[in-house]
């Protein structure tokens, strides 16, 4: 099967040759250039995968204003794969398929256009999901984002054929990008691959972002890989960790140091591919060069943890796997079919995103960062977990100091900043 069109197929035969796949998230809106970066991508001496990201315009289904922005000569901040003649498409990725998956990454909970044009340009592998390329990214109603995406992996699953297997990434584990606690980030990446499934894939992928504290995070992925061979039996299933997706250190070695812990933490959590970001993360859009500079220093650090026996391996506790199974648990006995699931769940508050603001969020959770760095709950508000630790009300400036913790502590508290 050619594995740049089965793309859970690749990542598979990384993985059994003790490979660990590292991608960036890259994404321009000149065709020649995306094109160019793919290609420095699959030439790099590493397991990688390549990744065109959509523009914003595109995300939010605006393509009067993708092609108003081109007429005037602006840089787009992706790939505008829906309003790009199709015959452009192909020819980014013309001979590129055959050996190097590509995954197209939009963040946008109305995606049959995108799926639409990227199938039938010949890609057939993206991410998202009813619920986390919703609440973050929209106002659109959960029940539409639900049906939308019902349909997505519908059309996905119709384009497998001899040679394609589509593959479809579930956001869950990433969602508000930082300050929530894992166990919530594991059950909705469960439970949207339990949708990916319902609707007829058979290659997924869940995620998980990397965030504030590295045991925690080891025992989030040993807990995403139990529970993953628990409810996804009988399909190809992989894990995919994110470095950390909140306020991004400013200074080069702050960057590195973050990055190089996420490596670590790839090696250390057993994850099967790796969303790699570049020293110039806070700044603005990576060059293709500090890409592919990122994921050869990925996949050293990677290959360098790995051969470090000197590492904890053992020692790792199961409440975040009870956790997240108690909330898994929680939405399926609402009902069978997992977009009702989902639905009901967030609507009884048996799930509840901290600081999200999308109208059909319960907005009851509140989480924080506890004195030993592990993300805690101050208040559970109506899911079934331990009651929350809090007994005053988040101030602004904790709040703030949160956002900022990582970056303050991989850069070092900055004059006049925050500490």
């Amino acid at each position: 099967m050619s594995s740049g069109r089965d793309f859970g197929g690749f990542v598979r035969r990384a993985r059994a040759q003790g490979e660990v796949v590292v991608q960036p998230r890259m994404g321009f809106g000149d065709p020649a250039r995306m094109r160019s970066g793919l290609i420095a991508v699959a030439a790099a001496p590493a397991a990688t995968a390549g990744t065109i990201t959509v523009d914003s315009y595109t995300r939010l289904g605006d393509y009067a204003g993708v092609r108003a922005a081109l007429a005037a000569g602006e840089r787009l901040n992706g790939y505008p794969i829906v309003t790009a003649r199709r015959r452009t498409t192909e020819d980014v990725v013309r001979g590129l398929l055959e050996e190097f998956p590509i995954q197209v990454r939009h963040g946008c909970p109305t995606p049959l256009d995108i799926v639409r044009a990227m199938t039938g340009a010949g890609l057939f592998a993206t991410e998202g999901g009813p619920l986390s390329y919703c609440l973050p990214y929209s106002r659109t109603p959960v029940s539409e984002s639900v049906a939308n995406w019902r349909r997505t992996c519908e059309l996905l699953a119709a384009v497998r054929g001899p040679g394609i297997e589509p593959h479809l990434e579930t956001f869950g584990g990433c969602l508000m990008g930082q300050l929530c606690p894992p166990e919530l980030l594991i059950a909705v990446s469960v439970l949207e691959a339990l949708f990916f499934r319902q609707h007829g894939l058979r290659s997924v992928s869940l995620s998980y972002t990397q965030q504030t504290n590295h045991e925690q995070d080891r025992e989030a992925l040993r807990a995403l890989r139990v529970l993953a061979g628990e409810y996804l039996a009988g399909i190809d299933w992989h894990i995919v960790l994110y470095t950390y997706m909140g306020v991004f250190p400013r200074t080069a070695d702050g960057a590195r140091s973050l990055s190089h812990q996420a490596a670590r933490l790839a090696a250390d959590g057993h994850a099967d591919r790796l969303i790699v970001k570049t020293v110039a993360e806070a700044h603005r859009i990576p060059t293709i060069a500090e890409n592919t500079r990122a994921l050869l220093d990925a996949a050293a650090d990677i290959t360098a943890a790995a051969a470090d026996r000197t590492r904890g391996t053992d020692g790792c506790s199961d409440t975040v796997l009870h956790d997240a199974h108690t909330l898994i648990e929680a939405a399926l006995e609402l009902s069978p079919d997992a977009g009702t699931a989902l639905t009901e769940a967030l609507r009884r508050g048996y799930l509840d995103v901290p600081f999200c603001l999308h109208p059909d969020n319960p907005g009851r959770a509140v989480s924080r960062i506890a004195a030993n760095g592990r993300l805690a709950w101050l208040s559970v508000g109506s899911m079934p977990l331990r009651p929350g630790t809090g007994t005053t009300p988040l101030t602004s400036a904790a709040l703030l100091a949160d956002l900022a913790h990582v970056a303050v502590r991989f850069d070092g508290p900055q004059p006049g900043g925050v500490r």
